[in-house]
């Protein structure tokens, strides 16, 4: 890692795990296979930003960890990058494998429990699939019906007002720091 830190893929442990090589590594990577309109593309990262946002107006009462899990659910693409659901199915389980360890190493280091409960989870995955439709319609090319069909039609105050940054890798990286060290702060303020 850029880091300097050596991360065993097959044997993560959370000593190895630091935020900026996760910031990073999710700014450079795109979703979408990069096939979005604009000039940057749009990242993980911003991605990862977006989900906890939606995460948050969805469940206002969200403690600083629930966001804080809802800010890392893509956390291990830093390393193994983004594929579509069709590829990851094809891939096998062991791409779903390598994705939890990855993930229980990054929770851990920063103080989260190694597996989400699955309440949790259900409801970040919720918050993820209204990323994916807004995503769809503004900035992959699909028509409002296509991404109804694809991701379900979101709550219309849930994304009211909101809108999709394209930013250079640089800058999501930094904004992505800092809305990880501002929810730590917050889980530390509160154990």
């Amino acid at each position: 890692m850029l880091s300097g830190r050596r991360l065993d893929l097959l044997d993560p442990t959370p000593v190895d795990v630091e935020i900026t090589d996760i910031a990073h590594g999710l700014a450079f990577v795109a979703r979408w296979n990069g096939q979005t309109r604009g000039d940057w593309p749009y990242s993980v990262a911003e991605h990862s930003l977006l989900v906890e946002t939606l995460f948050q107006r969805a469940k206002v009462d969200a403690t600083p960890g629930e966001r804080l899990t809802a800010l890392l659910h893509d956390a291990p693409e830093y390393v193994i990058g983004d594929m579509i659901s069709p590829v990851k199915a094809a891939v096998g389980p062991g791409y779903g494998a390598l994705d939890e360890r990855l993930a229980a190493a990054i929770h851990v280091r920063f103080g989260l429990p190694a597996v989400t409960p699955p309440a949790l989870k259900r409801r970040i995955k919720a918050a993820d699939r209204v990323s994916a439709w807004l995503e769809a319609v503004h900035l992959a090319g699909f028509t409002t019906v296509e991404a109804n069909r694809y991701f379900g039609r979101p709550d219309p105050a849930l994304i009211d007002g909101l809108a999709l940054h394209l930013r250079p890798p640089a800058e999501v990286r930094e904004a992505f720091m800092r809305r990880h060290t501002d929810l730590l702060a917050a889980c530390d303020a509160v154990r």
